[in-house]
């Protein structure tokens, strides 16, 4: 596709602009001058015939016996002085007294408009074509003194000689065009210089190709970003930030502060450096920011800052750790079992087959009763492949992980996905197993079921509770029961990621002893 710079569209509409409208006007000034030449110089010629025809020396010579003699110097005189074309004087049979050609003069008029003048009396002017060409013409009657009519005046001016002075003025006219078109083109060019200055030397379809992929770019980063100007208005804002922002609408030209709460902005601003990877927290979330200037000819001319959620990074960490603590679980179960099959294996040598019979029978019913529920009633394979691993982990810390019989689970939706349960179910088992540790009574039982409109999770523990303040802030981040530094993230984030599934989680105490978490999940969300 042919590509016409913005230099040539800017010239192009500015001259066919100008052009048009001079040929407009020009039209309408040729119009309307023509006109107002005609009618001066008909008003001329009447006046001059009304003034000629009112002369006492006119009027006595129509008494004599050769009129012509006496009016026929005077209306040449008369002629050469207003520049008619020609004075025309005849007599009431419209016979020529007076005529710039003599040897017309005697002979009849031509043109056949005298009868308004001869008839009636009128004083008027007229086109016709007369024995010089087409003129306009002023008539006259010439009255006697007793008021009859005696003949005519007529005052006429070529109209080809009217056409050269409308001609002439349009030539001027058009000089003035001209000097406009070339001030046009010379306006054109500075400004077309300008704007490709203002556009960085960009043509209108790059600048177009650029909001493109920019606008692409912007809604397919993970990361918020946010551009102010010097002034502190916001100019850009993508999606993520939104997101990130918990807003629902882009802020643009609003003021930076009533949109990002703590920012520091401004101070890059008035600074110019660079901030890093500053963690800040935003609408209860921990968030790493960078802030860094835009500068245009050495100066700061906005901002742009762009931030990322550390929660999430938080949620990846701790799903890799959990997959991690996984294989270890499973390492260590298999080393449980090694030993237990070295035991087996020294009974059998030993002879002692009774002993190795109740071994085998003990250590089947307990993988029987627990396989039944985990494979028969749990049917999501990620559920069963964490609390496979979370049962290895109990019995290396002789912990009794149970599941309840009453558990019964389909497979779950897409939305629930495999970093999700491990978020949720994962982090509400290891909480659970460390409140035990230190108890005499170790005990966790999970309890899960998919009946009714909910997915419910359920882990009770033996440990010893949670007291009515805890509750309030169990699920606050950076809060922790033990008060240790770098820790109090793992509920913050199973209360994140329950939200996000649109879902609840709450904690109550037991009669006896011990805290029980419930997370309840739709299997329907609104968007569903």
């Amino acid at each position: 596709m042919l590509r016409v710079s913005l230099q040539t569209k800017i010239l192009v509409l500015i001259c066919g602009l100008i052009i048009c409208i001079t040929i407009l006007l020009t039209g309408i000034n040729a119009y309307f001058e023509s006109q107002d030449i005609e009618k001066q110089i008909g008003e001329r010629a009447l006046n001059v015939a009304i003034t000629f025809s009112h002369m006492p020396s006119v009027r006595s010579a129509f008494d004599e016996a050769h009129p012509e003699k006496t009016i026929q110097p005077i209306a040449e005189e008369v002629r050469e002085y207003i520049g008619a074309e020609f004075i025309v004087v005849g007599n009431k049979d419209s016979i020529r007294v007076a005529h710039p050609d003599t040897k017309k003069i005697g002979k009849h008029m031509v043109g056949g408009d005298n009868d308004r003048a001869l008839k009636h009396g009128e004083y008027y002017t007229s086109k016709a074509v007369g024995s010089l060409g087409y003129s306009l013409r002023g008539k006259a009657p010439i009255f006697s003194k007793d008021g009859d009519i005696i003949g005519i005046v007529s005052v006429g001016f070529m109209v080809e000689d009217i056409k050269s002075i409308v001609f002439n003025k349009l030539l001027k006219l058009g000089g003035v065009s001209l000097l406009v078109l070339l001030a046009g083109i010379v306006g054109g060019v500075l400004l077309a210089r300008n704007i490709r200055k203002d556009t960085f030397g960009l043509e209108p379809y790059e600048i177009a190709t650029l909001y493109r992929d920019r606008n692409a770019i912007l809604s397919s980063i993970k990361e918020g970003i946010i551009a102010i100007d010097q002034t502190g208005r916001i100019n850009l804002m993508n999606e993520s930030a939104q997101r990130i922002l918990g807003i629902n609408n882009n802020k643009a030209n609003q003021k930076i502060e009533d949109v990002f709460p703590n920012t520091k902005m401004y101070d890059v601003l008035q600074s110019g450096n660079v901030i890093k990877d500053e963690e800040i927290a935003l609408n209860n979330r921990q968030v790493i920011v960078n802030r860094k200037p835009i500068i245009e000819n050495e100066q700061v001319v906005g901002v742009v800052s762009s931030f990322r959620d550390k929660t999430e990074l938080n949620e990846m960490i701790n799903t890799l750790s959990e997959v991690r603590q996984y294989s270890e679980d499973l390492r260590a179960q298999t080393h449980e079992y090694t030993n237990k099959l070295y035991v087996l294996s020294g009974l059998l040598q030993l002879q002692h087959y009774k002993e190795a019979i109740e071994l085998i029978q003990k250590e089947s019913k307990i993988h029987t009763d627990q396989n039944k529920i985990l494979l028969d009633q749990i049917k999501d394979q990620t559920v069963q492949a964490i609390l496979l691993g979370k049962i290895g982990k109990a019995s290396e810390k002789k912990i009794a992980l149970t599941i309840d019989p009453n558990s019964y689970l389909q497979p779950l939706p897409k939305q629930m996905d495999m970093a999700k349960l491990i978020t949720i179910v994962g982090n509400l088992i290891d909480n659970a197993m460390e409140a035990v540790e230190q108890q005499n009574v170790k005990e966790v039982v999970i309890f899960a079921t998919d009946i009714g409109q909910d997915i419910v999770f359920e882990i009770a523990d033996s440990g010893e509770g949670i007291n009515d303040m805890e509750v309030q802030q169990i699920f606050q981040q950076g809060y922790s029961t033990k008060g240790m530094k770098d820790r109090g993230y793992g509920l913050a984030i199973v209360k994140d990621t329950v939200e996000e599934l649109q879902g609840t989680v709450e904690v109550h105490n037991q009669k006896h002893k011990g805290a029980v978490f419930s997370v309840f999940i739709p299997k329907q969300t609104k968007s569903d």
